[in-house]
């Protein structure tokens, strides 16, 4: 196929770029920088020039294309505080590719998360059945959704909060590896036991992959391969790469040490993946989540995306 793919030269978009090459797809993926446009060349990928407020550029590519992957989003909005307006640009982005491809047939794999419904309440384990009516990003993954109704084969890939390996720079688990950093100690809040799912880039891409190639119309897929570790575990693999002490804190002293991550260090969001294995064939083969992190690449000099 001709794939269109934003957030071409992201963390996902790094590895699922070369995986739709090395499938014998052709990749048109999306560039909103000279640097982001020569990583593409080098890739073996055309560049399309946007971002996703080219809501033309983005139809346009859509139209010319044999499917979608959607994986941009204004993530350093998101971090300067402007979360709703990274997701409104989300949802603009979504109706544009969708209107370009209604009636075609063709496939668009769009991306939510898991650790979303831990913020809605839910207590059990998460499954691909699992839906809610409205919400940030809920909102999008429903839109994506319901565009099957419209004659397309859309699909919405769930990623875990933590989606781990070298290309991973800038996500949650650098993060709290910089904070504990900055405060010499690695910490988790009370007993530490909420649990995080987990899963490995390169078994993300290739799910993404296979959702192109084959999703059902309609389809919520989870990118999970460690369906719930411990956050104590977590904070003690930082506190063994790092040679730091590893402390729990009360929930009171979260807010102060975790900045704006104290929900996400507080969330129990255990996901299964087990529809999805089944109905794609999925089966992730990189290492967990605490076993790459035992491999030492995390505490190295920091490194950039190609963005």
């Amino acid at each position: 196929m001709r794939v269109f793919v934003t957030g071409a030269s992201g963390h996902v978009g790094s590895a699922v770029v070369p995986e739709l090459l090395q499938a014998g797809h052709h990749v048109i993926g999306l560039a909103r920088s000279d640097k982001s446009a020569a990583w593409l060349t080098a890739a073996g990928a055309e560049v399309h020039r946007g971002d996703l407020d080219d809501l033309d550029g983005l139809a346009a590519a859509a139209a010319a294309a044999d499917g979608v992957v959607h994986l941009a989003f204004k993530h350093e909005a998101m971090f300067a505080g402007d979360f709703d307006g990274a997701i409104a640009a989300d949802l603009r982005a979504i109706g544009a590719l969708g209107d370009a491809l209604a009636g075609t047939g063709k496939p668009l794999v769009a991306t939510s998360g898991t650790v979303v419904f831990a913020f809605a309440g839910l207590r059990e384990a998460l499954t691909e059945a699992d839906a809610l009516d409205a919400g940030p990003r809920i909102d999008a993954e429903n839109a994506v959704v319901a565009l099957a109704e419209r004659g397309i084969r859309s699909s919405v890939v769930r990623l875990t909060p933590t989606v781990h390996s070298m290309l991973d720079h800038n996500g949650f688990i650098p993060t709290f590896i910089s904070i504990a950093r900055s405060k010499g100690v690695s910490a988790y809040v009370g007993d530490g036991a909420n649990r995080w799912p987990a899963v490995h880039t390169l078994d993300a891409a290739r799910l993404y992959r296979l959702a192109l190639e084959s999703a059902p119309a309609g389809s919520r897929l989870h990118a999970v391969d460690d369906e719930g570790i411990a956050f104590r575990q977590i904070a003690e693999a930082i506190g063994r790469g790092l040679d730091l002490p590893v402390v729990s804190i009360q929930p009171a002293e979260a807010e102060a040490h975790f900045g704006f991550l104290s929900a996400h260090a507080q969330a129990d969001n255990p996901s299964s993946s087990t529809l999805t294995r089944d109905l794609l064939g999925w089966k992730p083969v990189q290492p967990g989540l605490v076993d790459d992190l035992g491999r030492g690449h995390y505490f190295d000099a920091p490194a950039t995306t190609p963005r």
